[in-house]
């Protein structure tokens, strides 16, 4: 079923690929309005932070703790730890994801912070990772921080 909000978030990461970094988009939606948007940026910018969840708050600027408290946050995968974190932290209440099977991030450690987590398993997303992750491994490992063994 499409989603507009996640296209949105698909097309951020396409974005995000077609400048040289890694096919992850993001898109914060409040009442309905896509407020903020962001890819991972982290090659781009010489990043060790800007995840496409991370760029995407960035990119929403100041924002109330009761905004917060009405955004979905959408994301093409999984978020880590850290984007996780920010979640937590503002208190956003829903995140959609477009697939976790590339990457699993603590979703059982969201909900049970209450956060609810929607698993769409979009095949396009999936296909983009899996495409840049064949082609980009070791870029793919430092972005996850997985050390590779040498070849």
């Amino acid at each position: 079923m499409p989603d507009k909000f996640l296209d949105a978030a698909i097309k951020e990461a396409r974005q995000g690929q077609d400048s040289g970094g890694i096919p992850i988009g993001s898109v914060l939606v409040i009442d309905g309005e896509i407020v903020a948007r962001g890819h991972n940026r982290r090659l781009q910018r010489g990043s060790s932070i800007l995840h496409a969840e991370m760029d995407c708050l960035e990119n929403a600027g100041r924002l109330s703790a009761a905004e917060y408290r009405r955004a979905v946050l959408y994301s093409t995968l999984s978020p880590c730890d850290m984007c996780s974190g920010a979640v937590l932290l503002y208190k956003i209440p829903k995140v959609v994801i477009g697939e976790n099977r590339t990457f699993q991030g603590p979703e059982e450690y969201l909900r049970s912070r209450g956060v609810e987590l929607v698993i769409t398993d979009r095949q396009e997303c999936y296909q983009l990772m899996q495409d840049f992750i064949r082609a980009n491994e070791s870029l793919w490992n430092e972005d996850i921080g997985v050390e590779c063994a040498e070849k």
